[in-house]
């Protein structure tokens, strides 16, 4: 395999620098890691200076024999020199596997800065420095310290982790249920070789049938999208991101305090077409089942569940349910080959369930597997070898109309080798129901995704307003709203108290008077916003209380859902949109939906479907229903609007409300790079 990283990951001649005699040393331990590798076509370079048996230089390996790899194992403070001696010696690969460098603070950081410095010089590419290494199972390199590591078996999964440790937990714990690792590669301080740069890698190795990836800060955003998009389009990505509980600074608006880092990064993986998972069991149960099947694109695919026990099958079908896969009712045609199957008292329109495993399992399962409501099967029994034989019964029931996905319960190594045998017969295994629905659940999510991406993009060239204010206040930005084609309620901008009864006299009670002033964004909460006034009397009251120079005064919107909408430049990824339950608890709900920008409007209408709170938007209690094509619509301007205007930071309607005439802009915020300049300077 040609590429960018061959050299690190394919080489044909290593050389460890800072090798030893000493056990305990991490150069006798990468030694020892790499004892496999030579044979007549690739060898191994030892580089002691102290030592004379061995090499006393990189440069004196490499002019002996071409270097492709050097594993440097020396102190912190040697490796920039033993890097730029690497690099000028045609070293086109190493690895750092120590620490002390940014992570450590003080010198570190200059110590990195020098590692940076060589790479970008050119020749040689760095993974680390600050990680436990990589290993490639199937072409016997093990460039790791960890001694479990050379127990890890080749198979289809590539492991990409900012973590040396994870990345090691991730192919001990695949390991376990019996998959094997085609590359497992921790990132350390990704100085040059980053989680994008291996996607890349992993997305052209035939090796790899899918990519577990974790994730724990980016540098990047656009260009990991890039990659995972580009990886997801050839083979399953499922992805980890550390940080859930992470609460970054508040930005100045309510789109900036819902969309801290984790959620971005989450949504934008998603986008891009990877699997989100949540922990690292997790992630095993879906790139182990995405390795065996991956389900072509689908806009709704659902799952069709047979279970050999009830308790256990209630469990997987709650699992099934919470993670939004659609388990529909069987046809009257497979029902009746069902109940020909099953006494009457078992449940058999979705899911089966068999009373207990008996013969007649792998006719069921046929059945299930050939009704139009299976785009997957989820299984699962507890391991009855005197009742059935689930090995037998299941591979017995024929090729499968579709994948299946069975969980084996149960203890010993009969039962590890049931679920080894089903694996090697092409289905997906798990040792319990929520690892069956995970699994499950990650396969429709695939395909959900690569039909969202496989979607046309159609759309007309949007029309964005010019600007050209340095600050808005609420009038202003509710214009620029207008000529977006966002409706907003009849209002008048008023100079003074005059001005404002007059304003009351033409728009008719009840009428909500707010204060007007570019500077302050959350006018609620400093008293700047009164509701419901009627009369001239109840007028002067709310104008004394605001005690500003210039008024807002504006007719009440019907009553509705409160939604937050806003686009923002995310520091890592660019400009995102939000979209959200809104109103003054918005940060406190935190239920939003995020994507980048620019996107397609049927991307954009998918959004309302994520909120938790996606029922009330759906005529609850008698309420009014949202359009998502309208809602789609208003997502897109306000992020077409940031991508053309680079002047523009943030651009919030908090609330959007929802009535039954449809969508109305309550309040808006827009804020510009002068403004935000001129906030930080105060």
């Amino acid at each position: 395999m040609t590429g960018p990283l061959a050299p690190l990951f394919r080489p044909t001649r290593i050389a460890v620098v800072g090798a030893s005699r000493s056990p305990g040393k991490l150069g006798a331990a990468l030694a020892r890691s790499l004892a496999g590798f030579s044979d007549g076509t690739r060898s191994v370079a030892l580089v002691n200076g102290r030592d004379e048996a061995m090499y006393g230089s990189i440069g004196a390996a490499a002019a002996d024999e071409p270097v492709d790899l050097a594993v440097i194992c020396v102190p912190a403070p040697a490796c920039p020199q033993v890097l730029a001696e690497a690099a000028t010696a045609g070293v086109r690969a190493a690895v750092i596997c120590g620490g002390g460098f940014a992570e450590a603070g003080g010198r570190g950081v200059l110590l990195q800065d020098r590692l940076a410095e060589t790479v970008a010089a050119g020749g040689i590419r760095l993974l680390g420095p600050n990680t436990s290494g990589f290993f490639s199972p199937g072409t016997g390199l093990t460039a790791s310290f960890v001694p479990g590591a050379v127990s890890v078996p080749a198979g289809g999964v590539g492991v990409v982790a900012a973590s040396g440790g994870v990345n090691h937990a991730l192919a001990f714990l695949l390991t376990e249920a019996g998959h094997g690792v085609s590359l497992g590669v921790g990132l350390g301080n990704s100085v040059d070789v980053t989680a994008a740069d291996v996607l890349d890698h992993l997305a052209d190795d035939r090796a790899t049938k899918a990519i577990a990836l974790h994730v724990e800060s980016v540098a990047d955003g656009r260009r990991l999208v890039a990659a995972v998009r580009r990886a997801a389009a050839a083979k399953p990505v499922v992805a980890l991101v550390v940080g859930r509980h992470d609460v970054s600074a508040f930005a100045a608006s309510h789109t900036g305090a819902l969309a801290t880092s984790w959620r971005t990064t989450r949504a934008a993986l998603a986008q891009a077409g990877a699997v989100l998972v949540d922990d690292e069991r997790e992630l095993v149960d879906a790139v182990g089942a995405l390795a065996v099947h991956r389900l072509p694109p689908l806009a709704e695919p659902g799952a069709g569940v047979l279970t050999a026990q009830a308790g256990p099958g209630l469990l997987l079908l709650d699992e099934l349910r919470g993670r939004g896969a659609p388990v529909r009712e069987f046809s009257a045609a497979t029902q009746g080959k069902l109940a020909e199957l099953l006494p009457p008292l078992t449940f058999q329109r979705n899911p089966v369930d068999t009373g207990r495993p008996g013969p007649e399992l792998g006719a069921i399962l046929a059945a299930v597997t050939a009704d139009p409501a299976s785009d997957v099967v989820a299984g699962y029994a507890l391991h009855e070898p005197d009742a059935v034989d689930l090995v037998a019964a299941i591979a017995g029931s024929g090729p499968n109309a579709v994948p299946v996905v069975f969980g084996v319960g149960g203890a010993g190594e009969a039962v590890l080798a049931a679920r080894r045998d089903l694996l090697a017969t092409g289905v997906a295994v798990a040792p319990d129901p929520r690892g069956v629905a995970t699994a499950t659940a990650a396969l429709l999510a695939d395909a959900r995704a690569r039909h969202r991406v496989s979607v046309p993009a159609h759309r007309e060239t949007a029309v964005v307003p010019a600007l050209t204010a340095a600050a808005f206040d609420e009038d202003a930005a509710k214009d620029v709203l207008g000529r977006l084609g966002i409706a907003t309620p009849p209002r008048r901008a008023c100079a003074d108290r005059a001005a404002a009864h007059a304003a009351l006299a033409e728009l008719g009670g009840p009428v909500a008077v707010k204060l007007l002033d570019a500077a302050t964004l959350h006018k609620t909460e400093v008293g700047g916003v009164h509701l419901g006034v009627r009369t001239p009397a109840e007028l002067d009251a709310a104008l004394d209380a605001i005690g500003a120079r210039r008024y807002l005064v504006e007719r009440m919107a019907p009553s509705g859902v409160d939604l937050v909408v806003g686009a923002r430049r995310d520091p890592v990824f660019g400009p995102v949109v939000l979209l959200g339950l809104g109103g003054t608890t918005a940060e406190a709900l935190a239920d939003v939906a995020i994507r980048l920008a620019p996107l397609p409007e049927h991307e954009a209408a998918g959004m309302s479907a994520e909120l938790a709170g996606h029922a009330v938007l759906d005529g609850w209690r008698g309420g009014p229903v949202l359009d998502p094509a309208q809602a789609a619509r208003v997502i897109t301007a306000l992020g077409d609007l940031l991508v053309s205007e680079p002047r523009l930071t943030e651009i919030e309607i908090n609330p959007l409300r929802l009535t039954p005439d449809g969508l109305i802009a309550l309040d808006a915020v827009i804020i510009t790079r002068e403004a935000d300049d001129a906030h930080s300077d105060t």
